[in-house]
């Protein structure tokens, strides 16, 4: 606990799709230490377990670990970042990238609040992100995250624009390809943006190209870096690949940007956002030359009223790291001054 009394800090937590991370995040100074990472008890580790069982399980080792974190003491209050759209009232209505299939919505504060006898806010993971970048960044953001899945949220007026519901900041669900046989969404529809440009969606594209056109594939660096296999591809070649120049693996990446692109320009001339802030473990592997051809694509499909440079300069990396829902839900919880209630927010 980094010498702090554990009554004057918060515990946080940002359950993703594939990793739980919890740590402490201290309000005095803004600071966030004694962080630890783990696999998430989720569908991941057990395929084909049914949804309850996999709520069951997520919500058990949530409360362990924030328990083991803090040597049984009670902090101030507990914050959750979750993978997922989140109510008002800190209900999950779904967990595509956790436990799959819809399933019940889970009541995860009023839960957490029961079990653990500390004051709780839950929220989704982009949701505490923005509230990382809304202490540096000057007037309204959407903040975007390519990883596993694809999600944004966009941050105007000191808040994040989400419905009371939960409906909103997921573009990752937005419809792009309707054909039958589409790629397949977490979530289980087919034809959506996370399904097609996230990592996992740029990875099977890059799988299916290199089968498709093995003499291009032979030929490229990408072969290289998986042993000239296909089953060899993975995201960590993909970055790699793209950031060296290949041209094979650059072209695939490309391709997948469309729709994202087409997402973006969709967000800017609906509501006027002018900051694009691009975080998520594949998107920041890539780095600078995913945000080029990012840009590349959305000054070719055309931002209304901006000159390319325009748009080039409303594109940026975020900080490389995955402490963006620790620090966010932290600073939220700073903003917010919990009371002794389950409390949440989308």
């Amino acid at each position: 606990m980094s010498g702090v009394p554990a009554d004057d800090v918060y515990t946080v937590l940002d359950v993703g799709g594939t990793t739980l991370r919890v740590g402490t995040y201290d309000p005095a100074t803004g600071a966030l230490s004694a962080v630890r990472r783990m696999p998430v008890d989720g569908m991941h580790r057990h395929p084909g377990t049914p949804v309850a069982a996999l709520q069951r399980r997520v919500v058990d080792q949530i409360v362990r670990e924030a328990g083991a974190h803090t040597g049984g003491r009670a902090p101030r209050a507990l914050g959750v970042a979750f993978a997922g759209p989140i109510t008002a009232a800190g209900l999950v209505l779904a967990a595509p990238t956790v436990w799959g299939l819809r399933g019940d919505p889970l009541p995860l504060g009023e839960l957490l609040t029961e079990r653990t006898g500390t004051p709780v806010v839950v929220v989704n993971d982009l949701t505490a992100a923005a509230w990382r970048y809304a202490a540096g960044e000057p007037g309204d953001f959407c903040l975007l995250t390519v990883s596993s899945g694809i999600g944004n949220k966009v941050f105007r007026g000191g808040e994040v624009l989400v419905d009371p519901d939960g409906h909103g900041g997921e573009l990752g669900h937005w419809v792009c390809d309707p054909s039958p046989d589409a790629p397949l969404c977490d979530c289980g529809a087919r034809g959506h943006l996370g399904a097609v440009a996230s990592g996992r969606g740029v990875l099977a594209a890059t799988r299916r190209a290199a089968l498709a056109d093995a003499a291009a594939f032979r030929g490229s660096r990408l072969a290289a870096l998986s042993e000239g296999r296909v089953e060899r591809i993975d995201n960590r070649a993909v970055a790699e690949a793209v950031r060296a120049g290949d041209p094979f693996t650059t072209e695939v990446l490309r391709g997948t940007l469309v729709p994202l692109a087409q997402a973006i320009t969709g967000v800017f001339t609906s509501i006027g956002i002018c900051r694009y802030i691009l975080m998520g473990g594949f998107a920041l592997a890539v780095g600078e030359p995913y945000r080029r051809l990012l840009v590349a694509e959305l000054v070719r499909l055309g931002c209304f009223g901006l000159a390319p440079g325009d748009v080039d300069a409303m594109v940026s990396l975020g900080v490389a790291d995955d402490d963006h829902g620790l620090i966010g839900v932290g600073r939220l919880l700073a903003e917010r001054a919990p009371v002794p209630s389950s409390q949440g927010a989308s």
